[in-house]
């Protein structure tokens, strides 16, 4: 056995299921679902585009990404990152840094000024996508490569949604941001800037579009109903975002209350660290309660951000801002009577934000919920017909980015199929591969590829990137730690443990396949393969052959 060769030496002495006259089950190749894949709300195929990273083809791995989401770049920095959570690395020594990889492989195409491959025949169908967050760009895309003609309406001076006005420079660059959006663009998708839409069938009336997809974004903050004077500058995350831009005064060298608990309070408030400005964080629940991840927590501390839990506002007045503490029963959070009192000199409100969809209540068929949320059906359209919806309008969502770019893919499906009376049928989801399915008979060395990051000191000082990308070594080696779950990666491994000789290589990329008279059924091939690429299925039954012959 060479150094190189990972096959492992067969022992059929000790082999338990041994041979016989008759097989009774036999191999068969199946692909299961990768749990990294499975985890996805993009429902990136990430195991395929590994592959073809730890071979370094950027090119085909950009391309396969493409395939489910649009954006490796930013996605590679905002993801929260579900699939890593999944990864069945964890179970041997770390997760595979599937995100880092996907950033490096972003941006690469953007440095290389990668453009979307694709051939889809034009369909003579128009769409219009209202809202140019990442789910409306999500949709667009998808619906221009398969083939129809989309126009773009977005209320605000920038596309993007959160994805512009929400998170800042020091996790996501503007330019970086620009540069991917421009790719859509190049698809031949106009955007219609700063133009509202009030009146949706108003406008599929007039531009002769033939469906429509909602995806007003979450940016609306509720209104809080304490008292309060002028003492004290009160605005909301959104108000404030935009202003901070252009006019960023009155927050500097301030104290500043955050009200919120979820990534956008601590995504400004760290913000206003870098103007100099003290900053207290204040949530009326508790660490359960809390929507921001823990990493995100964590990362606002060590920048010098105050965080108080279980505070609830009660009154401002004359630049002092009263807090009622709280208590938590059964997840719900009630005041206790104890108050306290803080100075300050802006309050931002960051807590509970909606779609402003006001304009859809009055749309005869259009069910829409208290906190703005619209009700669709299992083909993701509103009760009017040809109009859809997705993103942060749809209830019972935890709101992302990754989960808006997977509603517009969905939607866009949908769509197609209702433009082309064929309607779209979901495909049947194959089981995940879970660790326990795997036979992982060898361990191998390889720590996890880390990413560098400022230090907190220096991080609040400038709005350069936080956390920063890997390099073209370390990409590719973080992308040869991924295990291949449930896909055969063509190891050799049952071919070469094969007693039989029963299975036959058909080439590069095309895999392998049984030599059914000669396999015994011992089933060493499936017990030698690491990924769980080989079931053992019993042996089908002819109902046609004579059973007395």
């Amino acid at each position: 056995m060479s150094a190189t060769d990972i096959t492992k030496a067969v022992d059929l002495f000790t082999h338990a299921e041994g041979t016989g006259p008759k097989r009774s089950r036999r191999p068969v190749y199946i692909d299961f679902m990768p749990p990294c894949n499975s985890a996805c709300p993009a429902g990136e195929n990430i195991q395929a585009w590994m592959d073809h990273a730890q071979a370094g083809n950027y090119y085909e791995a950009f391309q396969t990404i493409l395939e489910d989401n649009p954006f490796p770049g930013i996605m590679g920095r905002v993801c929260v990152k579900p699939c890593e959570t999944g990864c069945n690395r964890n179970h041997i020594d770390t997760t595979v840094n599937i995100h880092a990889v996907e950033r490096f492989i972003g941006d690469e195409a953007i440095r290389k000024n990668w453009q979307v491959r694709h051939n889809a025949s034009k369909t003579g169908k128009r769409v219009l996508v209202v809202g140019a967050g990442p789910a409306g760009l999500s949709a667009a895309y998808h619906l221009a490569r398969l083939g129809h003609t989309v126009e773009l309406f977005e209320a605000g001076s920038h596309p993007g949604g959160l994805l512009w006005s929400g998170i800042p420079d020091y996790r996501l660059p503007k330019e970086m941001l620009d540069k991917e959006i421009d790719r859509l663009v190049a698809l031949g998708i106009r955007i219609k800037l700063n133009y509202k839409v009030t009146d949706v069938l108003k406008e599929k009336e007039a531009g002769n579009f033939d469906a429509v997809f909602l995806a007003i974004g979450a940016q609306l903050i509720q209104k809080e109903t304490f008292p309060h004077d002028e003492s004290v500058l009160i605005t909301d995350a959104f108000s404030f975002f935009m202003d901070a831009r252009t006019n960023a005064g009155p927050y500097v060298r301030k104290k500043v209350v955050v009200y919120g608990g979820g990534k956008l309070a601590l995504y400004l408030s760290r913000m206003i660290k870098r103007f100099g400005s003290e900053v207290s964080v204040y949530y009326p629940g508790d660490k359960k309660m809390m929507p921001a991840y823990d990493y995100e927590t964590d990362d606002a501390l060590a920048e010098g951000v105050e965080i108080t839990l279980l505070r609830n506002i009660c009154k401002v007045e004359k630049n002092v801002v009263t807090l009622e503490k709280m208590k938590v029963e059964k997840n719900v959070a009630t005041g206790i009577n104890e108050f306290e009192n803080i100075t300050a000199d802006v309050l931002i409100i960051a807590n509970r934000h909606e779609s402003d969809s006001a304009f859809l209540r009055n749309l005869q068929g259009a069910v829409i919920n208290n906190d703005g949320t619209v009700q669709i059906d299992v083909q993701r359209m509103t009760g009017i017909d040809g109009i859809f919806a997705g993103g942060d309008m749809l209830p019972g969502e935890n709101r992302s980015a990754t989960i808006a770019i997977g509603h517009g893919k969905k939607a866009a499906r949908y769509m197609h199929g209702y433009l082309m009376n064929d309607a779209y049928q979901k495909p049947e989801k194959h089981p995940t591969a879970g660790f326990r399915k795997l036979h992982m008979w060898y361990r191998t060395d390889a720590p996890q590829q880390e990413q560098e990051k400022l230090a907190p000191a220096v991080a609040v000082k400038s709005f350069e990137e936080v956390v920063a990308g890997l390099d073209e070594q370390e990409a590719r080696f973080e992308a040869q730690r991924c295990l291949s779950c449930g896909n055969c990666f063509e190891c050799d491994g049952c071919f070469g443990a094969c007693p039989e000789d029963a299975i036959i290589k058909l080439g590069k990329g095309n895999r392998y396949k049984f030599n059914y008279n000669a396999c015994t059924g011992c089933a060493v091939c499936y017990e030698q393969c690491p990924c769980h690429a080989i079931e053992m299925i019993p042996e089908p039954v002819n109902l046609n052959q004579d059973v007395k012959k």
